[in-house]
């Protein structure tokens, strides 16, 4: 059988632990036996998990060293740091040839043992700033679901450690064997669309009494027609060499990239709470046609309208606003903001 051990270290997110246990317990191949076989394992025989309850370990880090699979769950905010001795078994078992892949926040534990440099990695999009300020040897893609480099895999939150997981049964035993892996589950083997398509969107902020406030108070109000940087420049009595100059330092990207980020947040924002076409959306967002609306709105949030209203709308479409207009409320950053690192 193949030996699965999963990593539970002090401040464990359950979900990020129970998710793969679960996975790899409910897998069977056509004859009915499991193929796997899953232990968890960690430097001490309690562990305090994220939560505030305690686990009881059996096995302790040489379960590593017996492991085809080494899986390290996401931890809770304040944990604390990996020991060296866990460091220590991760890198020996990468060296034996073990593959390994973290859930979530659980690849700053692969990134502290020098698992991931020089390679793609993900995590958690709100982590993901961090992640790469403290791992700058890491390529961070907050995009994805999960990214496979052949022994070392990271996946993003908790649901997409199901991703990840489904994927490794598929590399296994082919793709009959996780297909029933993922209708166990009650999940589709594949998710259209990578993590892109939950990232809350926001601008870069702008500092406080900033001269560009109003002018992008009026791009906002302003998506749904034609918007030219000469028109831009204009409003801000700027030439359009300086103006360009000083919306960048201002803000950290262009003026048309801010506008086509406005215009994204605002058909997002009525893919969610309107029964509009997306023929109808394409014109209120302020994009010349559906193709074009259709091909952006894939290139910033990595899936089409469609799909992101599916995975998105509410039961009941909420009012809209008569001009469309897009606003991301300070409860919905919040809320964000607010996601369990797991």
């Amino acid at each position: 059988m193949h030996s699965v051990a999963i990593l539970v270290l002090d401040g464990v997110v359950p979900f990020d632990m129970a998710a793969p246990m679960q996975v790899f317990d409910f897998t069977r191949l056509p004859d009915g036996r499991p193929p796997y076989r899953v232990r968890l394992c960690a430097e001490r025989p309690e562990v305090a998990a994220d939560g505030g309850f305690a686990l009881r370990v059996d096995r302790g880090l040489e379960a590593l060293a017996d492991a085809d699979t080494v899986i390290v769950p996401g931890r809770g905010p304040n944990s604390p740091p990996p020991s060296p001795a866990v460091l220590a078994a991760l890198r020996k078992a990468a060296a034996a040839g073990t593959r390994i892949a973290s859930v979530c926040v659980g690849a700053f534990v692969l990134a502290e043992a020098g698992l991931l440099d020089g390679l793609r990695a993900t995590t958690h999009w709100v982590a993901a700033e961090e992640f790469a300020h403290a791992y700058p040897r890491v390529e961070v893609d907050p995009d994805v679901l999960y990214v496979d480099n052949g022994r070392i895999l990271t996946s993003a939150g908790a649901a997409a450690a199901l991703d990840m997981c489904l994927h490794m049964i598929r590399r296994d035993f082919g793709s009959a064997v996780a297909a029933n892996s993922a209708r166990m589950s009650v999940m589709p083997l594949e998710r259209e669309g990578g993590q892109a398509q939950f990232i809350v969107h926001e601008h870069p902020p702008v500092p406080r009494g900033s001269d560009l406030e109003p002018l992008l108070e009026w791009i906002e109000d302003n998506v749904a027609r034609e918007v030219t940087l000469a028109e831009m420049a204009a409003r801000a009595g700027m030439s359009e060499r300086t103006f360009s100059r000083r919306f960048r330092e201002q803000t950290g990207t262009t003026p048309l990239q801010w506008l086509l980020r406005a215009r994204v947040r605002r058909a997002q924002y009525l893919l969610e709470n309107s029964d509009h076409t997306v023929e109808r959306i394409a014109q209120q967002a302020g994009f010349g046609s559906p193709t074009a609306f259709r091909e952006r709105f894939r290139k910033v949030v990595g899936t089409t309208p469609y799909a992101y209203r599916r995975s998105f709308r509410g039961g009941r479409a909420a009012a809209v606003p008569a001009d469309g207009r897009a606003a991301v409320s300070d409860g919905q950053r919040q809320a964000a903001l607010a996601v369990p690192l797991g």
